[in-house]
């Protein structure tokens, strides 16, 4: 029998998330780890000694060596370092946002599509095991409350809360509210950096559903939850602890209406694992990754509204207290 061809791979950014990322590459036969980069060299080296390997400082050094390539430095080196290796043909999981702006986005989503690139962005909760259920029950969700909250870690603070954690419930919202944003009004503040830590956003979609969206990272606990409520039931999904709760309406012994719960499970599985393996397949089988460049474009081009949104509201706040100040003194 004819042995498929094994995918090179390497890993661009070898932090926390470029680590895990090395772990499960590691653990699937069908791929080799021929690299690693890393702009602090002991990082990159300390990898390549670990999964023999080479390493470079500089990403350019992979271009050519690997077919496929996980990205996880930071988001301000998206688009760069993403750009050469789709330029160079290479098959690229890049980690979330997709990109600052939406101008390099499309120039990424432009330059896959040329090059036939397999171009995924890692929104791990869509491999959430929770949510893998929540496919098969939820209907069409008329009110939808997300809150994720986390602890402070200066690690994601060169973006916003909005890009840093919102984001990954705006992709699972627009994964299943099949409806054109209608509006947005959203508020935010900083606390422990110069951007925005904390934010919440009420978006109301073309077909009614309005969405109340909270992300903090200045919290002492974390909370990752989703609800959904519409005509068909109530469903309601812990992101970390992987759980859901599914009811619905039925007809009870006395022919009266009841709670019932949907009969669904939960076939635990690790999401970041799932990830990187559908990733390999989309590689191999050379077909369109479950979250596209353009999914992640259309997450971020919400992203950036509801940003703009909390900017025009804090000049608002103080322009009013530049105002009153001004009266108080004369």
């Amino acid at each position: 029998m004819k042995r498929e061809r094994v995918v090179r791979v390497g890993v661009v950014g070898i932090g926390r998330l470029g680590n895990y990322h090395l772990q499960k590459y590691n653990m699937m036969p069908e791929c080799a780890i021929v690299g690693v980069a890393d702009v602090v060299e002991e990082r990159a080296s300390k990898a390549a000694d670990t999964y023999k390997c080479e390493a470079f400082t500089d990403h350019g050094g992979l271009i050519g060596k690997v077919d496929a390539v996980s990205i996880t430095v930071p988001t301000k080196d998206h688009f760069v370092v993403a750009r050469d290796f789709l330029a160079a043909g290479a098959d690229v999981l890049l980690e979330k946002p997709i990109t600052t702006t939406l101008e390099e986005a499309n120039e990424l989503i432009d330059t896959a599509e040329q090059k036939r690139a397999v171009f995924q962005v890692g929104f791990v909760e869509r491999f959430n095991p929770a949510v893998v259920v929540l496919e098969k029950v939820i209907g069409r969700p008329l009110f939808i409350e997300t809150h994720r909250l986390h602890p402070f870690f200066t690690r994601g603070t060169d973006v916003d809360v909005v890009l840093d954690l919102m984001i990954h419930d705006l992709d699972i919202i627009l994964h299943f509210v099949k409806s054109p944003v209608e509006n947005v009004d959203a508020v935010g503040v900083s606390i422990l950096s110069d951007k925005v830590d904390i934010a919440n956003a009420r978006v109301t979609f073309q077909d009614g559903c309005v969405a109340n969206i909270t992300a903090s990272r200045v919290t002492n606990k974390n909370m990752q939850k989703i609800r959904f409520f519409g005509f068909e039931g109530y469903h309601s999904v812990d992101y970390g602890k992987r759980e859901i709760v599914s009811l619905c309406a039925r007809s009870g012994a006395n022919g009266r209406l009841e709670i019932g719960v949907n009969d669904v499970e939960v076939k635990m599985q690790d999401p970041l694992e799932e990830e990187v393996r559908s990733f390999l397949r989309c590689v191999i089988n050379r077909t369109a990754p479950p979250v596209s460049g353009r999914e992640a474009r259309d997450s971020l081009e919400l992203a950036l509204c509801i940003t703009e949104k909390i900017n025009s509201g804090r000049e608002r706040i103080l322009h009013a207290a530049d105002g009153r100040l001004a009266e108080t003194v004369s």
